[in-house]
């Protein structure tokens, strides 16, 4: 471990592709407190950590030389959530209206879990503990 750099996450920064659309998902999905908001951003507080919503148009200097990846590319990372009964929460994404990916699904290492997509296609993953962990 590098001294003086801490072990725990923040901030995770989505980069999305329509601010309203995306806001209007996550406080449709999660029951999120806003912390900051404005025309181009929108930061939510997930216990501990934060999710800040980001217009795509924004990113370009945040990850200079690297550029953006599309939202078209696919799905390059998955942000998971325990709760303690997934095919409660399935059944209660699909009332919103909100269509699953995958699941519920009885995972070898001990977790059942189903996924969903925000708008821009970033996947969240819920998962329930149902075997040794």
């Amino acid at each position: 471990m590098i001294k003086g750099l801490p072990s725990e996450v923040e901030v995770i920064t989505l980069f999305v592709d329509d601010i309203a659309a995306s806001k209007a998902f996550y406080a449709k999905v999660f029951a999120s407190e806003i912390v900051w908001e404005d025309a181009v951003s929108s930061v939510l507080r997930f216990g501990g950590l934060l999710i800040n919503l980001l217009d795509v148009s924004q990113a370009p200097p945040l990850v200079a030389p690297l550029p953006v990846g599309p939202s078209s590319a696919g799905a390059r990372a998955l942000l998971t959530i325990r709760v303690a009964d997934v095919d409660e929460v399935c059944f209660a994404l699909r009332g919103i209206g909100v269509d699953l990916l995958n699941g519920p699904i009885d995972r070898p290492w001990g977790r059942r879990t189903a996924s969903f997509a925000d708008p821009s296609g970033h996947v969240w993953e819920i998962a329930q503990l149902i075997g040794p962990t």
